[in-house]
Order: structure tokens, then C-alpha cells, then sequence
């Protein structure tokens, strides 16, 4: 056997001694999960919803001392207008590779640099926002990560909720309402709204969308873009009907559409008409 030969079954046996010691090889999968933390927007009547994020966490224990910053590619801050967010664009708020086990809670700190712009109103306003937001705001989760899973989490900012005006002052507050969801556990509705003018289909933007359960309660809503799509997310497996209520327009109602988890129901195309 000549020597070049001998150096690399020598190299070989090495490696496979080394990986006999127990975790020396060991996938990092097995210790981990990848958790993706996605923004959604369910709109108000509000032309612009600033906000300032200035740090993400996460915690898997029971502890404050258990708080751990998510470490987006962009760095902090994060600046987002909320109202952008519909017809499926969302903001990817972190993507990282995270111990597997419980994962209790998140919180979102924001910064007191939030403003917003009123419809028909170009200016900003400063949006108040209490020194405890400035701490964080915490949501729960209590999601088990399987190592080696992805998990992607659905943050459902509802505006018309979260922006609070102060009595007559003309001052507005932030008191941010945020649902959560898992998007394993959820499913999204898509569809699309036009309206027929002297035979020609035209696409509707700017339509608002009405999540309903069969009992008739809101969920959730949503605007249409520039293309008239909308989609939906973050909604719990189950039946729900949509409805439209847009001046100048006869009210829709849809029949029940079935949302499955991890799956897009479509809602087909929705034809305004007129009100007679």
C-alpha cells in the first residue's frame, strides 16, 4: 500500500472514531427548530399606520430573565406602514434558527416613533405610545418545536383596534391588538372583487373584506389591492362566509367557505353590483 493511500484510510478511520463520540457529529437539527415570525395587516381607516420596531423576542421558559432577541438580517430598526400589508404582502419579522422545546411567548418592543395619516389628510400625527409597548408587548404562544421543523408564526395586526383616539383632543394612542396563529394550524381565503362597466370587468381596490363566522361573528378583515386580490391568513381551520358592504354597491354575502389548515381556500371571482 503506498503512502498516499495509507494517509487516507488513516484520515478515514479518524473521522469515523470521532463520530463514535457521542453528540461530536451530531446534527444541529436535532437541537433545533427554524421559527419565521410573519406580519399581516387587518385594515382601519387610515391612509398610513407607522410603527417602529425596535426589538423582537422570544422566550421558552417562565422567566423574565428568559428573554432572547431575535436577530433580523435587516437589524433594528424595523419601520413598517401597516396599511401596506393586505393582498397577501406581509413582513417577515425573523427568520432564525432557535433551540427546539417550548417556545412560550414573543414580545415586540416598540420604539415611541409611530405616526399615522388620516384618509384625505396628509399629515402625519404622532401616535402615543405608552412607556409599557416601550417594555414590549408580549404574546403567547406555548407552541412545542419539533427539532428539525420549520414553524411560521402569523402576526395579524388588526389597525381599526390598535389606533385609539383620545376623546376630542385630535391625539391619537396605540394600544396595538395582535392576534397569532401558527401557520400549520391555519389557513388563508384568496379571492378576487371587480365590477362590470358597460361589459368590461374592472378590478375593485380598496374593498373591504369581512371575515365572518357562520354565527355571524366578525373575525377579521381585509382590503383589496390595485388588482382587487385579497387573502386572508391566519384563520382557524373551520366554515366562514364573507361579506362586502361598499357604498353605492348592493351588500354581498358569500355561501360557507371552508378554511383547512395549511391550505388557501379560493373564493372565486366576487362581482360587485350596483345598487339599483
Amino acid at each position: 500500500m503506498n503512502l498516499k493511500r495509507l494517509k487516507a484510510l488513516a484520515a478515514i478511520v479518524a473521522i469515523f472514531l470521532l463520530c463514535m463520540i457521542p453528540q461530536s457529529c451530531s446534527d444541529d437539527n436535532e437541537n433545533t427548530a427554524r421559527v419565521q415570525l410573519k406580519l399581516v395587516d387587518a385594515p382601519g381607516d387610515y391612509s398610513e399606520v407607522n410603527v417602529e420596531i425596535i426589538d423582537i423576542q422570544y422566550n421558552t421558559t417562565d422567566s423574565e430573565d428568559g428573554w432572547v432577541s431575535f436577530t433580523p438580517a435587516s437589524g433594528y430598526p424595523i419601520n413598517v406602514d401597516l396599511t401596506e400589508l393586505i393582498a397577501g404582502n406581509s413582513l417577515l419579522l425573523a427568520d432564525q434558527i432557535i433551540p427546539s422545546g417550548m417556545l412560550k411567548q414573543i414580545r415586540l418592543v416598540l420604539s415611541d416613533n409611530n405616526t399615522l395619516k388620516i384618509e384625505g389628510d396628509d399629515n402625519l400625527i404622532h401616535l402615543d405610545t405608552p412607556s409599557a409597548l416601550q417594555s414590549g408587548l408580549k404574546l403567547n404562544l406555548n407552541e412545542e418545536l419539533e427539532p428539525g421543523f420549520t414553524y411560521t408564526f402569523i402576526l395579524d395586526w388588526v389597525v381599526q383596534e390598535s389606533v385609539v383616539e383620545a376623546g376630542t383632543t385630535g391625539m391619537y394612542n396605540l394600544k396595538p391588538v395582535i392576534r397569532v396563529n401558527a401557520e400549520v394550524n391555519s389557513g388563508s381565503i384568496s379571492g378576487n372583487v371587480i365590477e362590470t362597466v358597460e361589459g368590461v370587468e374592472t378590478a375593485k381596490q380598496d374593498v373591504t373584506i369581512m371575515v365572518y363566522t357562520p354565527d355571524d361573528i366578525l373575525v377579521t378583515d381585509s382590503l383589496t389591492d390595485e388588482n382587487g386580490n385579497f387573502l386572508i391568513q391566519g384563520l382557524d381551520a373551520g366554515s366562514y362566509k364573507l361579506k362586502i358592504t361598499q357604498d353605492g354597491y348592493q351588500d354581498y354575502v358569500s355561501d360557507d367557505i371552508v378554511v383547512t389548515a395549511g391550505e388557501v381556500a379560493d373564493a372565486g371571482t366576487i362581482e360587485l353590483l350596483p345598487t339599483p
